[in-house]
């Protein structure tokens, strides 16, 4: 019943249901009797409820009310939790983005949109895999303040190929996933074996997943070989991450058919640089080298000094298998044994490769420099090179440092004006990670006889400096002379940016600076983070301060945690480690896809030509970032799988470690000494009951109240290894409970324990 001065039953319907639901979708997480809905209505909408309802006759109202609320249910739009209680039925949202899934089966997606990646329970992954990029339903309810969801359309399979070892028995067979993301085993049947037997590591490619079954079923296409060789292993963890382990056929014979001989037409359009003093510097088991510098006096004053670069976009072409195949690769890869070439052998060993004694075709970036390392001039183009010799970093480091060798004069020279390229960086507020390199003496099988850490000496910052000169010249060549430029909110005169491919490194989360300088004071070291400047300034001291240090490698790998990720892509917003405002990759085309676009984009501009299709270049970008961090993923696996190898025959012998990191399952533990990385599990260490303060980056005993913080200095011994999965686990030595039994020590960050949490099914937070 409505009221009599209603324009009509129809309008004053529509109006009240709208209200109605804005009421429910004002409030998604409640549920409303109709008195309760009355009262809202009334007191957002007044003139609406004037108007159609009757302020005096709740019988009426109550009526009117029950009747919309029902028709809301009937059109799906609203449902009854209980009888006379409504809540609005929640509005579907979908998100795309790349799952990741962890060894207990609960699963994060990331997506641009979130803060947090979503959490995925085990049971709504549907047949994901990692790295797949899935579609989701978001849920009403958050765990832990954090968006849950549930994977509803596998969008692209990141591969269908997997790496992993076959167990076989009379009538069926399984291939079993290297890796501990890939938690689905693979039913290969009997006629799908390829002649592998039980034991064997082989490749299966995913042939259909059929609905409802648990497994997908599959054929193996190479069988690699016994476990635990090396050779079969570092195939696996190629597989594993998604890179071939050889080339195709035709683009081998592409390859082959380019020949060695330079035609004198194409020297007759270059800069002939022949004459001039050149070398290269590499590591001493390198063959491709990619980058050599000449050097040559004009005055007392000042130099010209040439980068050239393998001018591998002459021999490569758009449209080529070979190109083709170098941009689904992205990179070369670097196992701890063996390159995995993003080019063919004849290409990136041989054509390509600035090899001494041989006339070779580059792309340049010559400068005019004075004493001073201000750069004068500028130069950039095709140019052929002949190198007069090739240095090992070492061979370069002996010249340095005993100021004798070949080409000594051409070294110490290049060797000053780095230095003051470098303070010039430092002032300018570019900050220094020198991370720690792990290298392996291995024995002719591959076997990991001892492990070191590799350090940067001066050759090697040599080259760097070098190289970041060519590539800050040539983006800001394109970015600033070629267009308009802002910085400081001054606009520069010019015409649009044209199409580029930088490398970029946004600004650090301040949250993550101050959870840091927090975790350094604890050492001592103090991080001044009120401008970019200053934390640049304090993290270059704290990384001077803590070399040759225990804390060193623990303090290092935090703070490079602390910072953005360095992506290519065609927005440009400058480099902050760098303190660049224009930032590229022109140096390492042999290796690096995003520099032959680069080499190619400089030429087309060179040549007035239009600037490019940005979507098709901004996908390249992403595809050459999503694949540097794969390689770079692979890399680290081969270097666990022999750190594994080297620790598997010393159970029961005690080393000195430091807490490397915390999860709410154990803490991690990297050996001072050889830099292997183990964890130790929480129920391996006593009777307590132990949580993760991951503010503070420790665990807390709940009885004892025995502290474990990020950077603790510990003994412990090797409890297991497993080679299959590269894991480490640990045991504490010579922990004693009585030890603990006191009143709970206070920790940095604040006095009290924090809360214990509800058990999330296992899932728990990922590694911080």
């Amino acid at each position: 019943m409505l009221k009599k001065s209603n324009p009509s039953a129809a309008e004053s319907t529509a109006s009240l249901k709208r209200a109605l639901l804005t009421i429910f979708r004002n409030h998604p997480t409640r549920n409303f009797n109709y008195k309760q809905v009355s009262k809202l209505l009334a007191q957002n909408e007044p003139v609406l409820f004037a108007k159609y309802l009757f302020i005096d006759d709740r019988d009426s109202n109550r009526k009117i009310l029950v009747t919309l609320l029902s028709e809301l249910v009937l059109s799906g739009e609203l449902f009854e939790v209980d009888p006379g209680r409504y809540k609005t039925v929640p509005v579907k949202e979908y998100v795309e983005g790349t799952i990741d899934i962890i060894a207990t089966g609960v699963a994060y997606v990331m997506n641009e949109n979130f803060e947090d990646d979503i959490i995925i329970s085990p049971n709504h992954t549907l047949n994901a895999l990692s790295g797949d990029i899935v579609k989701v339903l978001l849920s009403a309810t958050r765990k832990g303040g954090r968006q849950e969801g549930r994977v509803v359309e596998i969008v692209k399979r990141s591969k269908t190929d997997f790496a992993g070892i076959l167990q076989v028995s009379d009538k069926f067979a399984f291939l079993v996933p290297s890796g501990n993301k890939n938690t689905i085993d693979i039913f290969i049947p009997i006629n799908k074996l390829n002649g592998g037997a039980n034991g064997e590591k082989a490749i299966a490619r995913i042939t259909e997943w059929p609905e409802g079954t648990k497994n997908p079923i599959g054929e193996i296409i190479e069988v690699l070989g016994v476990a635990g060789d090396n050779n079969t292993e570092m195939n696996a963890i190629l597989v594993e991450y998604g890179f071939p382990i050889r080339f195709p056929e035709k683009v081998e014979k592409e390859a082959e058919a380019i020949p060695f001989e330079i035609p004198n037409s194409e020297i007759k359009k270059r800069r002939d640089m022949r004459g001039v003093t050149t070398f290269t510097i590499d590591p001493v088991d390198a063959k491709d080298f990619d980058d050599a510098l000449s050097v040559a006096k004009i005055d007392a004053t000042m130099w010209e000094i040439g980068i050239h670069i393998a001018d591998v976009s002459y021999f490569l072409k758009p449209g080529m298998d070979m190109d083709d195949e170098a941009v689904e690769r992205g990179t070369s890869v670097y196992l701890v044994d063996r390159v995995i070439p993003m080019l063919p052998e004849k290409l990136s060993n041989n054509v390509c490769s600035l090899r001494p004694n041989e006339d070779k075709l580059c792309y340049s970036a010559i400068f005019k420099i004075d004493n001073d390392a201000v750069v004068h001039e500028e130069w950039f183009g095709r140019t052929i090179i002949h190198s007069d010799k090739r240095f090992a970093y070492e061979d370069a480091q002996e010249v340095i440092e005993t100021k004798k060798g070949p080409l000594v004069d051409e070294i110490l020279l290049l060797d000053g004006l780095a230095k003051k390229l470098r303070a010039a960086r430092f002032k300018m507020g570019a900050i220094t990670f020198e991370k720690v390199e792990i290298k392996f003496q291995l024995d002719s099988k591959g076997n990991p006889l001892g492990v070191y850490t590799k350090e940067n000496k001066d050759s090697n910052k040599l080259i760097e400096e070098f190289m970041l000169l060519a590539n800050r010249k040539v983006a800001e060549f394109i970015g600033r002379h070629h267009a308009s430029y802002k910085k400081d909110s001054k606009k520069e005169s010019g015409k649009k940016a044209p199409v580029f491919v930088y490398r970029i490194h946004d600004s650090p989360v301040p949250e993550k600076l101050q959870k840091f300088s927090l975790f350094a004071e604890r050492f001592g070291y103090r991080i001044n983070i009120k401008t970019d400047k200053e934390v640049a300034q304090s993290l270059n001291q704290l990384m001077k301060a803590v070399k040759g240090k225990k804390e060193q490698n623990v303090l290092e790998q935090l703070a490079i945690r602390t910072m953005s990720k360095a992506v290519y892509t065609t927005e440009n917003i400058g480099h902050y480690g760098l303190a660049f405002d224009f930032y590229t990759h022109f140096t390492s085309p042999i290796r690096r896809y995003p520099d032959v676009l680069v080499h190619r984009l400089l030429d087309h501009y060179m040549k007035g030509g239009k600037s490019v299709d940005q979507k098709d270049y901004e996908a390249m970008c992403q595809h050459a970032t999503d694949m540097e961090i794969k390689a770079s993923e692979a890399e680290r696996a081969s270097i666990k799988y022999k750190q594994v190898q080297y620790l598997q025959d010393k159970k029961g012998q005690v080393f000195d470690g430091l807490i490397s990191g915390v999860t709410e399952w154990g803490f991690y533990v990297e050996l001072i000494e050889s830099k292997c990385e183990g964890l130790i599990r929480l129920r391996d260490i006593g009777n307590d009951f132990y949580e993760l303060d991951e503010t503070n980056y420790c665990i807390i005993g709940h009885r004892s109240g025995k502290v474990f913080r990020l950077g603790d200095e510990v003994k412990v011994e090797i409890k297991n290894t497993d080679l299959s999965r590269k894991q480490i686990d640990f045991l504490l030595h010579g922990f004693d409970e009585g030890f603990v039994s006191r009143k709970p020590e206070k920790y940095s960050g604040g006095n009290e324990r924090p809360k214990r949490k509800k058990d999330s099914g296992g899932g728990g937070k990922r590694r911080r």
